[in-house]
C-alpha cells in the first residue's frame, strides 16, 4: 500500500507526535497530585526513565501509548505501509520495557504502566474510578 501522504507532509505529520508530556502524562499526573501523590519527572536516574517516579512508594509509573508499545488492545493496529520496519520497530520497544521493567524489578522498585486504551474515550467519572483504584493500588504498596 503506497503512502497517502508525500514525505514532506509525512515528516511534519511525525514531527508532531510528542514523546513527553502528552495529554496523557499530564491527565495521570494531575490525578495523582488531585489525589495527594507527590512525585518526579524525568526518571530521576532510573533504567528506562520512567514518566513518573513516585520515591515515597519506591515506585515507577510508565504511560504508554497502545501503537508505540504494541499493546494487544483495539487501539493497536500494524501498519500496512512498511510493515516490516514497524513491525522491527515495535517489537523492539517490547522488549526494552520488558528490559527496564526486570532492571526495576532488581532494584527493588515497583513498576506500573498506565495504557493509553484503559484511559482514551472514557467520560470524567469512568476516568476518575480509574485513578482511585490507581491510588489504592498506591496507597497498599507502601
Amino acid at each position: 500500500m503506497v503512502d497517502s501522504l508525500t514525505p514532506l507532509q509525512r515528516s511534519a505529520q511525525m514531527s508532531r507526535i510528542r514523546g513527553s508530556n502528552t495529554k496523557l502524562e499530564v491527565l495521570v499526573r494531575k490525578a495523582l497530585h488531585a489525589r495527594g501523590f507527590r512525585y518526579r519527572l524525568g526518571g530521576a536516574g532510573l533504567p528506562g526513565r520512567p514518566d513518573i517516579v513516585l520515591p515515597k512508594y519506591r515506585t515507577a509509573l510508565f504511560v504508554h501509548g497502545c501503537f508505540w508499545h504494541g499493546h494487544d488492545c483495539p487501539l493497536f493496529r500494524q501498519p500496512k505501509t512498511r510493515p516490516e520496519f514497524w513491525q522491527a520497530k515495535i517489537e523492539t520497544n517490547r522488549l526494552r520495557d520488558a528490559r527496564v521493567k526486570a532492571q526495576l524489578a532488581d532494584m527493588e522498585w515497583r513498576v506500573i504502566e498506565v495504557w493509553e486504551c484503559s484511559l482514551r474515550s472514557l467520560r470524567p467519572d469512568a476516568q476518575a474510578a480509574v485513578f482511585d483504584a490507581l491510588a489504592s493500588t498506591l496507597k497498599r504498596m507502601s
